[in-house]
């Protein structure tokens, strides 16, 4: 794990007068009875949007001040870590289904609603509101809310809206990235297709969040994986990687069109049907790799990176009698109860300690309590361009720190 940036850096390069912030706040059209400016005398800070579109440029750091006592039924939190997933960019865009609320909390002006982003994020309890029972100060909680808005330093939350989370045997990263990623993975191997050990499965996007946890949990279960990824440069490392982690084989994209591929795959199943495939890519890649199923196999399908459409044989539908879902975590928490959720953090915890599911390879961007907003605007919008840019390599992880 790295650090984005040095605080005490960022100190010296980035302080500016307040009239600067004011100038800034113009030119990038945020009128400035909106905001809250960084002259708060001590409090908080997020990471907001008024409008929808290009992270890079509408990202903006807002400081406001310390969080009030907590209403009954709530609590406050102080935000640890929050990741930053490619979904929470696709909200920020616009273009992804689930639609965050503004926070009235930060917007002064009802024409010019603000939004926090960040979905998934790991807190600790600071204090609680009347009636809450089974939290107390310092307990870890993770958000259960979609689009809570996590990437801010505190925050206001219903009981309902977090669940505990044990801090013995969790880093931050593990406990701030268990919601979303690890999920996913657990559940898309567990509702789809019945398997035992030694089954097979095959994914693409393998190098991604979601794809290590599923060689980590495959293997932990005794499912044998082929994982595919894109050639680069240091390709020879990330299939170690991978193979480390649990992966049974690692191939990638160009070597998936090459047809002597088939023939290898019969023999590393010994002839044995593939009956699960997931798919984050979509386009000709997963066209290719649905080729390897088996009769009766599912293909789950939870995203499409390449952004092409899922185009498949009909012949795998009539002669192999092809099964094709979807899966969204967000759905998955909507429509099960409390403690199903709370038994899934339970499994996946576990998997955790005993060391079968690792966290993320992962740096972490601090905010700066002493950076002014401005600083801290240009910090994260200079991320998220290169985050754009794809092919970044770890999972990036928000620390935003109190105002000093």
């Amino acid at each position: 794990m790295s650090s984005v940036h040095s605080c005490a850096r960022a100190l010296a390069r980035w302080q500016r007068p307040r009239q600067l912030q004011h100038a800034w706040r113009l030119q990038n059209n945020m009128p400035n009875n909106t905001f809250s400016t960084s002259s708060v005398l001590a409090g908080n800070r997020a990471i907001v949007y008024n409008t929808n579109g290009d992270p890079a440029r509408v990202l903006s750091a807002l400081s406001f001040p310390e969080l009030p006592p907590p209403p009954p039924n709530t609590v406050n939190i102080r935000f640890l870590l929050a990741p930053i997933n490619p979904a929470d960019i696709n909200v920020i865009e616009g273009v992804y289904p689930a639609k965050p609320e503004p926070d009235v909390s930060l917007s002064q002006a009802k024409d010019h609603p603000l939004f926090v982003g960040g979905n998934e994020g790991l807190g600790t309890v600071m204090d609680v509101g009347e009636g809450v029972v089974g939290l107390r100060k310092d307990d870890w909680v993770v958000m259960t809310k979609a689009q809570s808005g996590t990437w801010s330093s505190a925050k206001n939350v219903a009981l309902s809206d977090v669940l505990k989370v044990p801090k013995q045997g969790l880093s931050e990263a593990q406990a701030a990235t268990i919601t979303v990623n690890p999920p996913t993975a657990y559940n898309m191997l567990h509702d789809f297709a019945h398997l035992v050990e030694g089954d097979w499965i095959v994914q693409n996007g393998a190098n991604s969040a979601v794809g290590q946890a599923v060689i980590q949990i495959a293997a932990a279960k005794g499912y044998k994986t082929i994982n595919f990824i894109r050639d680069r440069d240091d390709v020879e490392l990330l299939k170690q990687h991978l193979e480390l982690l649990g992966a049974t084989h690692v191939v990638t994209y160009d070597e998936l069109s090459d047809k002597s591929l088939r023939a290898k795959v019969k023999t590393w199943t010994g002839g044995k049907d593939i009956r699960l495939g997931l798919n984050c890519v979509s386009g000709k890649t997963t066209t290719l790799m649905a080729r390897l199923l088996g009769n009766n196999a599912h293909l789950v399908s939870y995203g499409a990176m390449s952004k092409e459409p899922l185009s498949l044989p009909t012949s795998l539908f009539i002669f192999k009698n092809l099964t094709c879902h979807g899966f969204w975590q967000t759905r998955w928490y909507s429509d099960k109860s409390l403690e199903q959720r709370q038994e899934l953090l339970k499994t996946l915890t576990a998997f955790m300690r005993d060391g079968k599911l690792q966290g993320p390879d992962h740096e972490v961007l601090t905010i700066c309590g002493t950076e002014s907003d401005v600083s801290a605007s240009a910090k994260i919008r200079d991320l998220v361009a290169r985050l754009g840019q794809g092919m970044y390599g770890k999972k990036v992880l928000l620390r935003v720190e109190e105002i000093a």
